[in-house]
Formats: structure tokens, sequence, C-alpha cells
């Protein structure tokens, strides 16, 4: 047990974190760990991998993803500030870069081979972004020597162009209304709200219009018989096999002729062998911790942490609530991943960072601290 009075960085770390938001991080971890031992092992046979090949290799993302976490969450609000403008620029270069030297993977430049490894600059471009959109716009709002608002509306096409370009458009879509969301809660008028969601309805109809693979997904979603609906036909089927109580661990069948069971298709296998229950327990985890980031959020009086702290849980949440959509055909299919849940090293990692300022942002600080972070260093010397 760490006592109070101890002073050490532990210590000081314990008794300002939310214990409650960490625990319910743990259990969405571990969950992710035994729900794709039940999606990844068929996957990976039809691959010609060895049977938990999936399993070891995201147990192997999750030692680093957890050594990104937890010392993230220990930063100071400056670091966190400058923490993100690190992984924002290089993430940036790295997207540009995909453009020449990444490989084309179902028509797209998303990825950047390193070595062996292959890594999604996006994924780790979107906490980064968060977070120096809300820096802008709470700078914007606290001092008029500097153009934070200009700097906040800017910010957004320099990082959404590249994406469309790649082309991403969930993404691309993800961001645009985590920034809409900040931009109202930084106190947007209901003016401008309405003429952000007219300019969003006319993206998506420009998407439609000029993106085949958009215009593709949204027919086969409104029509069945435009294209092929093959995996949300057979996810929507695992609901029914799987009843309330499932068929049971191992005993699913339908992730056998998934495609993607282990990644965007989860959600699906663990409502066939763990039942719908376990899948309503697994919403209910995720909205605990969004509803708690936002309490926090809402508690904290530093402008920056509470536009940052529900920028994060935002994007947490609406990408959490895009792949459960998808998989009960609420909405067209989207390639996104259920945090925490889904099979994929550059989502776990950029989901360990995004967690990791959450965490910092929304521990327990004395005012003397959230003074320091908007006082400017002074020149040595």
């Amino acid at each position: 047990m760490v006592s109070r009075a101890e002073r050490s960085a532990f210590s000081d770390w314990w008794w300002t974190v939310d214990r409650l938001l960490l625990a319910a991080l743990a259990i969405l971890i571990l969950a992710g760990l035994v729900f794709l031992m039940a999606g990844g092992p068929p996957v990976a046979e039809r691959l010609g991998l060895s049977t938990f090949h999936f399993v070891n290799r995201q147990v192997l993302f999750l030692v680093p993803a957890l050594l990104i976490l937890l010392p993230v969450s220990f930063l100071s609000l400056r670091h966190v500030r400058r923490l993100a403008l690190f992984v924002y620029v290089v993430g940036m270069v790295l997207i540009l870069l995909a453009f020449q030297f990444g490989p084309e993977i179902k028509g797209a430049h998303r990825w950047i081979m390193i070595g062996p490894l292959g890594i999604q600059p996006s994924e780790f471009v979107k906490p980064a972004f968060v977070v120096l959109a809300a820096w802008a716009f709470s700078e914007g709002s606290r001092r008029r020597d500097v153009p934070g608002t200009l700097l906040a509306l800017l910010i957004l096409p320099a990082t959404i162009v590249p994406l469309i370009l790649q082309p991403d458009f969930g993404q691309t879509m993800l961001i645009t209304i985590v920034w809409c969301g900040l931009f109202f809660v930084a106190g947007l008028h209901w003016f401008w709200v309405m003429g952000l969601g007219g300019f969003g309805l006319v993206g998506i109809a420009a998407a439609y219009e000029f993106l085949p693979h958009v215009r593709a997904r949204i027919e086969r979603f409104l029509d069945k018989d435009s294209g092929d609906t093959f995996q949300v036909d057979t996810a929507m089927e695992s609901f029914s096999r799987g009843g309330w109580l499932g068929r049971g661990p191992g005993e699913g069948s339908v992730k056998r002729i998934l495609p993607d069971a282990h990644t965007d298709f989860i959600f699906a296998v663990t409502a066939e062998e763990f039942g719908i229950v376990v899948c309503l327990g697994l919403l209910i985890l995720f909205a605990f911790i969004v509803l708690r980031g936002l309490a926090l959020a809402r508690r904290n009086e530093d402008t920056f942490c509470r536009l940052a702290a529900t920028g994060l849980v935002l994007m947490f949440g609406l990408q959490a609530s895009i792949n459960m959509m998808v998989n009960v055909h609420l909405m067209p299919a989207k390639g996104m991943t259920l945090p925490f849940i889904s099979y994929g090293g550059s989502s776990l990692l950029s989901l360990a960072l995004g967690m990791g300022f959450l965490v910092a942002l929304t521990r327990k600080r004395p005012r003397a601290e959230m003074m320091d972070h908007f006082t400017p260093e002074r020149p040595r010397g």
C-alpha cells in the first residue's frame, strides 16, 4: 500500500490519478486478449500461420503499449503538449512518406514499413491532433496575443487533406467530428455548429461522388443487392446464433468464414461465442470510460485540460461506437478497430498514447502547477 506521506514520483502519481478509470482500462485490455483468442486463431490458420499468431503478436505489442500508457500518464501538462507536438510532426512526415515509399494495400497508401514492422502513422496523429487542437482553442480564448483560434482552424485541413489523399475516409471523418466537438465545447455559437454540420454533409456528398470505394460502401449499406455484403450479413447472423448467453468459447462457426474476424468484426465473433449479455457488458464498459472521462474533464478548472480530455474521450467513444454500429449494420463499413479489443499493433500503441494523455490530463494537480504550465519559460543566462 502506498502511503500518502511518502514523497516520490510514484506516490504523487498514485494519489492524483483516477484509479477507477485505470481499472476500467485494465479490464478492457484483458477482455481484448480473451476475445482475440476466440477470433484470431481461425484467421491465422486460413493464412497458414500458427494458431495463436495474432494473439502472440498482440501480447508482444501490449508490452510497449503499457510502457507508453503508464510513463505518459506521469507527464506534466507542459510535457504532454511537447510530446503531442513531437508525435504529430513525426506522424505527418511519415504519412507523406507513405505516399512515395509505403506499400499499396487495398488501393490506399496508409502504411510505412520500418524494417519488418508496418506502422500506420495516422493512428498516432489522432491523439496528438486532439491535444494540439485543444491547446490552440484554449490559448485563443485566454490570450489575445496568440492566434490560437486561427491555429485551431488551420490544423484541421493540414491534418485531413493528406488522409483524404491516402485515401482514409474513416479516419478523416473521425478527426473532423472530434474537431467539431472541441470547437463546440470551446464556445462555438450554434450558428457555426449548423454551418459546420452543413459543410460536413457537403464533404460526405463529395466523397460519395468522387471516391468510388466510399460510394460502393454507402450503396451496399442502403441496398444489399448493389454489391457484396457477405461480411456484414455474416456478422448479423452471429448475433442470432449466439443468442443471449452465446454458444461457448471456441464453439462459434462464423469466425471461420469472416475474413476480418480478428479486427473489424471481432464484436460479432464475441456475440456468437459469449452472447449478447457479454456484448452489452462490453458496451457498458466503454460507456463507463467515456462518461468517467467526461466527468473528470468537467471537474477540471483548466480550459486546456478540459478540452483535451473531452476530445480524447470523444475520439475513443466514437471509434468504439463506429465499430459496433458497423457490426450490427447501423452504418456503412469503415474499417475502424474496436479500441483495445481488435487486433492491431499501431491501433493498440496509439490508443495507449491517447489514454496515457487522458490519465495525465485528468490527474488532480495543485493550482500552482496548473498556473505554471501557462507561464512562458524564461531564457537562461
